[in-house]
């Protein structure tokens, strides 16, 4: 993510977000950690749904490998 997409997010100019970095960095890194740990889940979320497919194609028979 840009800074100025993260500047969006939080309704903020980039300068804004410029003195987060320089005044308030403890913010700034708890702001991208919860960014990483979004991701995180998306991505535990994504294996989740493909594992369940490859249970659902199992029991179905159509057990199939990429």
């Amino acid at each position: 993510m840009t800074r100025e997409e993260l500047a969006d997010m939080f309704n903020v100019s980039r300068q804004t977000l410029t003195n987060w970095e320089k005044e308030k960095p403890d913010l700034v890194r708890l702001i991208n950690q919860g960014l990483a740990l979004d991701e995180s889940i998306e991505e535990t979320r994504r294996h989740l749904e493909r594992l369940e497919q490859i249970k659902k194609d199992a029991s179905n028979g159509k057990f199939k490998l990429k």
